[in-house]
């Protein structure tokens, strides 16, 4: 074979592009170097394959600084007042030997850190409960069934402390001390028991009524008891402007001082009835159950605060 060198990249060329080369390099010491293969002379480019003409179609990387880490976008950047990293995943939790912080915010037992400047807490208003401030039950009515037929006259001349007088009420009126209550007996079976301060006394009450009527000699029994009103009453202790009270809410209340001093306000839901009157006490009936009474009082106190006496 005879070599035929080529006449357009001599020797001299060779020198010039390799000393091109060095002077570009040591200008920038800070980018991505060149080999020194990859020479623009034909004789030193790099065969063509399938991977380098894929590689050349993507996108080109930025060189990345020497000694510089990467930082996140600011969006996953915690504010300036945020903790150190360590204080948002769970911690473990501490041992016996180290005392509790006195912050709940940041306490060691604590799987996660609140931090408190990024999540402010919304001011609570001072509500009844926190003020003290809880209806006590005044009256309970509750009814019940004996389930037999009663001879009015006969009970009132054989019980103690039973009064009867038909021109006036049909039923026997009865009375005991302890619970001190009052029970209206009829005819039909059916007894009312009136005066209890809770519900267990209003029961124990009607047990004993039922009680003495069995020991006059009538099968009675003690069945179907119900409550059926609840009265309580409490004060919020400070005066009430009725007046604007009235014209608030007059689809709920009624006013007529020349008639009753105390605001009615009918309440929907729950279904209790209040009278309210001009010296902060309110009086609160119509209820089933105790819980009803509480959060029938809880619904008018802050009503009854924005209508406050200022003088």
């Amino acid at each position: 074979r005879i070599h035929v060198s080529d006449n357009n990249h001599s020797d001299t060329d060779t020198a010039k592009y390799k000393r091109n080369w060095k002077m570009s390099r040591d200008e920038q010491p800070n980018q991505q170097r060149a080999t020194p293969f990859a020479l623009a002379s034909p004789l030193h480019e790099p065969p063509m394959t399938p991977m380098t003409r894929f590689m050349e179609q993507q996108a080109p990387i930025p060189p990345t600084p020497t000694g510089h880490t990467p930082q996140p976008s600011s969006a996953l950047m915690p504010p300036p007042s945020a903790p150190p990293p360590s204080h948002i995943f769970p911690t473990p939790s501490p041992g016996p030997s180290q005392l509790p912080s006195p912050s709940p915010l940041a306490s060691p037992s604590s799987s996660f850190y609140i931090n408190p400047v990024s999540s402010p807490r919304t001011p609570m208003s001072a509500t009844a409960e926190s003020l003290g401030i809880v209806p006590q039950l005044q009256n309970i009515v509750s009814t019940v069934t004996l389930g037999c037929k009663l001879d009015l006259k006969d009970i009132a001349l054989r019980a103690r402390n039973a009064e009867y007088n038909p021109k006036r009420f049909a039923a026997v009126i009865m009375r005991i001390r302890e619970p001190r209550t009052t029970a209206l007996v009829f005819s039909s079976g059916k007894m009312v028991c009136t005066g209890a301060k809770s519900e267990e006394l209003s029961r124990l009450a009607a047990r004993k009524y039922a009680r003495i009527i069995q020991k006059l000699g009538f099968p009675a029994r003690f069945m179907e008891f119900k409550v059926q009103n609840m009265v309580g009453s409490c004060d919020v202790k400070f005066p009430i402007r009725l007046e604007g009270l009235v014209v608030a809410h007059s689809q709920f209340s009624s006013y007529e001082p020349e008639l009753f001093p105390g605001l009615i306000y009918r309440m929907v839901r729950p279904k209790i009835v209040l009278l309210i009157f001009v010296s902060g006490k309110v009086v609160l009936t119509g209820a089933k159950e105790r819980s009803q009474i509480i959060e029938a009082f809880n619904n008018i106190y802050p009503i009854l605060k924005n209508f406050k006496k200022t003088t």
